[in-house]
């Protein structure tokens, strides 16, 4: 059994629906701590070319810590589609993606973390991808431990001998220690080729010149086909 995890972040970009396809199951750090100013809460779609933030915004009073514990602060979520609408509105497959991100906004709790699992749960059906999810927060006694002791206990728990971390933890974790800990590492490392991003306004083609690369994964649910996300999965290598 291959096990993956990250944190749950709000319409991460596509490497991050690689990550999950790639595991049997994908667990869901909701009991690490919450980054101010990271990418939990936030992330950036093209708005007339040019990125721009597409965020919730999170409640700081009392400074929970972790990310289970955050609540949102009110927002009007036809606001929010406004803004989508007018960057995507002539992209191929605007309808699709402004209906999944309808959806999504239209989560009726104060918690931060409820909004981010229906967004995990929605995008991954529309993208076709049947891993299992789980909470980090559902494995008992894992909280108390440290970094890669908590990987470790996932896999234990879970049965796993293989574990995908995504690139940037090469860094973090030696694939020796994982190996003394009976579970082979693995790095993600995403191969995706650029898209179309340009958009047809009053007969004429505007910007989509360079790719803009590290968006949300709306901005690829806009300008592709499900068929096409559905390929695009599979555009990595595991070092």
């Amino acid at each position: 059994m291959t096990v993956a995890g990250n944190q749950p972040y709000f319409l991460p970009y596509f490497p991050y629906w690689q990550l999950i396809a790639a595991a049997d199951v994908f667990v869901v750090s909701d009991d690490y701590a919450y980054i101010k100013a990271g990418w939990i809460n936030r992330n950036r779609i093209l708005v007339g070319g040019r990125p721009h933030y597409f965020r919730l915004d999170v409640q700081h009073s009392g400074c929970p810590r972790l990310i289970k514990d955050k609540l949102l602060v009110p927002f009007d979520a036809n606001t929010k589609l406004r803004t989508l609408e007018m960057a995507y509105h002539s992209a191929p497959y605007f309808a699709q993606g402004y209906e999944l991100t309808e959806r999504i906004l239209s989560y009726p709790g104060p918690d931060l973390l409820g909004i981010l699992e229906l967004s995990i749960h929605e995008v991954c059906a529309y993208l076709g991808i049947q891993t299992r999810l789980v909470k980090s927060s559902s494995f008992e006694g894992n909280a108390a431990l440290r970094r890669e002791e908590r990987i470790f206990d996932f896999c234990r728990t879970l049965g796993a001998g293989r574990y995908i971390n995504a690139i940037g933890g090469q860094a973090l974790y030696d694939k020796e220690q994982f190996r003394r800990n009976g579970v082979e590492l693995k790095f993600l490392q995403s191969t995706m080729p650029p898209y179309c991003q340009a958009l047809r306004f009053r007969r004429r083609t505007t910007w989509g010149q360079e790719f803009v690369k590290d968006l949300s994964v709306l901005d690829a649910i806009m300008f592709n086909s499900r068929e096409a996300l559905h390929e695009m999965l599979g555009a990595y290598k595991l070092i």
